[in-house]
Parts: structure tokens; sequence; C-alpha cells
């Protein structure tokens, strides 16, 4: 779309027109020769003498007023508006905390297509599904074990997460059990976030035998930094000794930072739980839009600068190949002078 800066300058369109008006020329002097038969040599040369016609004089104004136009349209700085470009700003960083312990090895849940599965190979299939609805959001993966790891910083990049999230192994943080480091690893990187909305959603199976933070004292550490904590128990409750799923931990660990606590004994439970997960944590999107601006006004530059470089070749072509004009004579009316023009 064509736009115009200063578009109020074309009102200065009619200003030589205005000054030509207000102050015109001043009339040339002529020369006068004081002869007494004066009326008998106008007779004789004829009262049509040869000089400018005022079709040539319209087509000498045509030029220089062209050049004008050109000028003004320059300076009125003519812009070519491109196509709106989009920018979404997430307003929500989440970040995921994905155990990693020798029990999610266990194969007592089952894939999409029915076929007995390893509780991880579940947990990336559904939460991978979950990834890919929070377009909008900055999201983050930490996986832990024995100690925690960052696997994908906050990003953007959904498809980039879910790559990193698939190439995760039972086993490769540890075998043990280390939540309350986790949710301290992940409170520090939340540090230099900007996001108005910032939660963790915590997946384990067992309980936490590893770590130096009580997990239900981050928790309470995170909540005191704006950050909320849902939590995933999966697998067996029944299950004893180190690999004892700890639901009370999970409880207490959500209640305190201000989110839900769920269970799921099987894939259809996890699928439900990331269900009810996408609808609490709702997605947000801040749009800017920018129109990028593209200037013009050397186009009509280089029109004036052709129009006034095509008007002097004409002129001196004309010149080359006029004859040398006659000055026309004129008798005075009153005094019968002779006149030259």
């Amino acid at each position: 779309m064509l736009s115009f800066a200063h578009l109020w300058l074309l009102l200065l369109a009619p200003l030589p027109w205005l000054v030509w008006k207000l102050a015109p020329p001043k009339p040339p002097s002529r020369v006068a020769v004081r002869v007494p038969f004066g009326r008998r040599l106008e007779q004789a040369l004829g009262s049509g003498s040869p000089g400018t016609t005022g079709g040539d004089s319209r087509l000498g104004l045509l030029w220089p007023t062209l050049v004008w136009l050109f000028v003004l349209l320059a300076l009125a700085r003519p812009q070519w508006i491109e196509p709106p470009i989009e920018q979404m700003l997430p307003t929500r960083d989440l970040l995921l905390l994905v155990d990693l312990s020798g029990s999610m090895d266990q194969k007592d849940f089952t894939n999409f297509q029915g076929k007995t599965v390893s509780r991880l190979d579940a947990v990336k299939e559904i939460l991978g599904d979950f990834l890919e609805r929070r377009k909008g959001d900055r999201v983050g993966l930490v996986v832990f074990g024995d100690s925690p790891f960052l696997q994908a910083p906050f990003s953007t990049d959904l498809s980039l997460s879910r790559e990193l999230l698939d190439e995760t192994a039972v086993g490769m943080a540890g075998p043990k059990t280390a939540l309350g480091d986790a949710i301290g690893l992940g409170i520090h990187l939340f540090d230099e976030s900007e996001a108005p909305a910032r939660t963790i959603i915590a997946l384990t199976d067992g309980n936490d035998t590893k770590s130096q933070v009580p997990p239900v004292e981050a928790a309470r550490i995170a909540a005191d930094r704006g950050i909320r904590i849902h939590t995933v128990a999966i697998g067996d409750p029944t299950t004893a000794g180190e690999d004892k799923l700890d639901r009370e931990t999970l409880d207490q660990v959500a209640l305190s930072a201000g989110g839900k606590s769920f269970f799921a004994a099987d894939r259809d439970e996890l699928v439900g739980i990331y269900a009810e997960l996408d609808r609490i944590e709702t997605r947000e999107v801040k749009t800017i839009s920018h129109r990028p601006r593209r200037d013009l006004f050397h186009l009509p530059l280089l029109a004036a600068l052709l129009t006034s470089t095509l008007s002097r070749l004409i002129s001196i072509r004309g010149a080359h190949g006029a004859e040398t004009p006659r000055r026309p004579l004129r008798v005075h009316p009153v005094t019968g002078e002779l006149e030259l023009s």
C-alpha cells in the first residue's frame, strides 16, 4: 500500500504560480528609433512579425512544472507499506521434570497401538503430544535420576523439545530419584524468566531417595518466587522399598506450590491428566505486529532529473536547428517611434 509521510507538502504545488501572479517578471526594456516613415515601414513589414507563439510558451512551462511536481513528491516521502509481520510473545514458561530412574523401565503401560511398553516410552508418547499443543509457550525439559540435568532449555521450538525428549533413556541420569534437586534446578532456571506465568510439571514413579533438598522445602521456595508446581505420579502404588510411590510427598509439593497433584496407573489415566493440565494451564499469547516501510523518494527524484535533462537536450537541439530570430518591429501608436522588441 502506497503512503506519504509528509502528504501536506503536496499543497505547495501551486506555489510557483502564486509567486508569478503576486510578483510578475519585470517587462524587458525596448529600444526605440525615431523615423519619419514609421507607419509606412510597419505596413511594408506587415503586422504579423515572427515571434514566440502561445503554444511554444506553454510548452516551455511544462518542463519546470513537471520538475517541481516531481521534487514535491520526493519531499512528501512516498513509502510502500509491506504486509504486517506478526511476532508472538510467550506469556508462560513451562518446565517439565521427567524421572529417568531405573523404575521407569517397568513395562506396565501401553502405547496408542495397545502394545505393552515401558513407563518412560508411554510418557514420551503422551508428553510429546502435550508439547505439540503448547504453541505460544516457552517450554524447557529437565531430566533427573541421581542428579537433575537440563535436557532442553526454554524455547518456543516445541519440535526440538520433543526431539530431545525422545532422546532420553532410563538410567542416563542415574538409577535413583532426586526430585527435590530437580525442583531446585528448575527454580534456578526461572531466574532469568520474564514471563508473567511460570509453571513446573513434575512426573515421577518413585519416592525421593537422593535429593540434598527435600521436595516439599524446594516447593515452598518455588512458591515464594511465584512458580506453580503440578505433580504427576505414575506406576504401581503398592510398590515397596526404594521404588515405593510416595504420593503423600507429591501431594504436599503440589499443595505448597499452588498446583494440583495427579495419579495415573495406566496410559488412559495419564492421557486424561495431561488433558486436564492443558486445560488448567491455559495458553495465552501476546502478539505484536510491525509493518515494514520501504522509502520510494528516489523514484520521483530520478524522474525530476530525467525531465530536467530531457528539457535541456530539447532546448539545445532547437537552438542549433533554428535560424537566428529577427527582432520584431513595432510602431508606437502615439509617438510614431519605431521600436525593436
